[in-house]
């Protein structure tokens, strides 16, 4: 299946966003994830999405567990679903500590207890049970609960066993090759739906490339990012970002065929569909690349829906 994920490009105009969701919802994508990086917050978001489409399903996140409570996460998830009368579910993930610690000043030690934990209190909450939990005690929603799914943001070993504790999981900027490792391993531990963000570009134009490059510039050098692109054949792009250059140079380095090996682009789309396909994965969330001459990525859901009929 083909779901949607916004891109939120920070090169782009965050409004971007509500033409990814427009399309999407036109072309009878059946799910949008909205995310949030540094523009919209996700709730507020979802809720300018909802009343501005029809039909499609909405879940929110990866909400970073460091940062937001269950509590504030399932009554953002209900407010969204009362507003806008859809389908809600919801992610949570660990996020980065960038994100968590010097952005909202958060400790980031910990955050793998905090995903199990929230993971298990999200459920009864969403249902309409009181809290009980030291993350959470005496509260009810009440609105009527949305009784979302809940999904789990995982790359590593422990994260991927606590995804199997919840309803999917989903992975981001993977090649197929470790998407199936960690498939397995999801599966081995009790787990059953699997999701992957997969960004695309039908037109792999120079500036749609360009934005790809900016995209995965702060994962070359990542622990077990860079082990993932070395194993893709990339080692040396993975050693330079090690020597910490600056961001030009780096992005200098990056060749097309590095962004080939986790996206969907150009004439290698359906190859590279096919593969995360046969690695277990039950549902490509398609990031489009969005640029002046496709805002929103209207044209590549254009062209990967249609593809994804034949």
């Amino acid at each position: 299946m083909l779901s949607v994920s916004l891109g939120l490009w920070q090169d782009r105009p965050a409004s971007d966003a509500l033409l990814t969701a427009k399309a999407a919802d036109d072309l009878g994508y059946p799910e949008l994830w909205i995310g949030e990086m540094a523009t919209y917050d996700a709730f507020a978001l979802a809720t300018a999405v909802g009343l501005a489409t029809e039909h499609i399903g909405l879940t929110l996140g990866p909400f970073a567990v460091a940062v937001r409570d269950p509590m504030m996460i399932a009554m953002g998830v209900a407010s969204v679903a009362d507003l806008v009368r859809r389908r809600v579910d919801v992610a949570i993930g660990t996020s980065s500590p960038l994100v968590v610690e010097q952005w909202h000043g958060r400790p980031h030690a910990g955050s793998a207890r905090a995903l199990a934990e929230h993971a298990e209190v999200l459920r009864g909450l969403l249902d309409g049970e009181k809290s009980a939990h030291a993350r959470s005690s005496g509260y009810r929603l009440r609105l009527d609960p949305p009784r979302s799914t809940v999904t789990v943001a995982a790359f590593g070993p422990q994260a991927v066993r606590i995804a199997a504790t919840a309803d999917r999981m989903v992975l981001n900027l993977i090649t197929p090759a470790s998407a199936a490792r960690l498939v397995d391993d999801f599966r081995a531990a009790g787990g059953t739906r699997v999701a992957a963000w997969v960004t695309a570009s039908a037109s792999a134009d120079a500036a749609a490339m360009e934005q790809l490059r900016r995209g995965v510039l702060g994962y070359l050098a990542a622990p077990g990012y860079g082990e993932m692109f070395a194993e893709a054949g990339f080692g040396d792009v993975v050693r330079f970002a090690r020597t910490r250059p600056h961001p030009r140079e780096l992005l200098a380095e990056i060749p097309d065929e590095l962004l080939e090996s986790v996206g969907l682009l150009g004439r290698s789309a359906e190859k590279r569909l096919a593969e995360y396909r046969d690695a277990g994965v039950d549902e490509v969330a398609v990031i489009p690349v969005s640029t002046d001459g496709d805002p929103g990525g209207v044209a590549t859901l254009r062209e990967l829906r249609a593809l994804d009929a034949r």
